[in-house]
């Protein structure tokens, strides 16, 4: 007998993930990482509270990813050292973007938007490839804190007279994500 959606959620934990799923979850929690080890770079260095404050924020994205991967019994796909990264395409990032920030403050804020531009394109790819209400809902609080952070960069760097150009979601998607006002993430707003 076909019992309808009301028990999605329980049947769909039951339900192996697709190696896409794996994969997404693997990257995401090692881009996470990226984002959370290049703020404490920019922090040691400028100790600007913003690098601090995200950076805390990112944590709690990495433990969000962590959680879905014990619940499916994926191996953690991040290093515990600071800058160290298993993915060689984000462990060459971290070296850019440590190299970008470590040239000044107002390059380190372009490198806060930067990141979280391309956190905001990559979550919209990942949620393409699944159903599972428990990754979409990660998912979605992530897009969250990431629109809250790269309108916080954006914020800083408009106060510097320096305007952020997104390189990887479209200027209209970046446009319409500083119109927006900063959200309570996590509470399926």
């Amino acid at each position: 007998m076909f019992s309808g959606c009301s028990n999605d959620s329980d049947n769909q934990s039951s339900i192996p993930l697709t190696q896409a799923e794996i994969d997404d979850l693997k990257f995401l929690r090692e881009e996470e990482k990226l984002a959370r080890d290049v703020y404490l770079f920019s922090y040691d260095k400028y100790e600007a509270a913003i690098f601090n404050n995200i950076s805390q924020s990112e944590q709690k994205h990495m433990n969000s990813v962590l959680s879905l991967m014990n619940k499916y019994g994926i191996p953690d796909s991040a290093s515990t050292e600071i800058g160290v990264f298993n993915n060689s395409d984000l462990q060459s990032l971290y070296s850019s973007l440590t190299a970008q920030s470590d040239i000044s403050l107002i390059e380190a804020l372009k490198v806060g938007a930067t990141i979280e531009d391309l956190d905001i394109n990559d979550i919209d790819v990942f949620i393409g490839h699944t159903t599972k209400s428990d990754l979409l809902n990660v998912h979605d609080n992530l897009t969250c804190g990431s629109k809250n952070h790269i309108r916080s960069y954006t914020s800083q760097l408009t106060a510097n007279n320096v305007t952020y150009i997104p390189q990887y979601i479209s200027a209209e998607y970046y446009n319409l994500i500083l119109s927006e006002s900063n959200g309570g993430c996590g509470k399926n707003n």
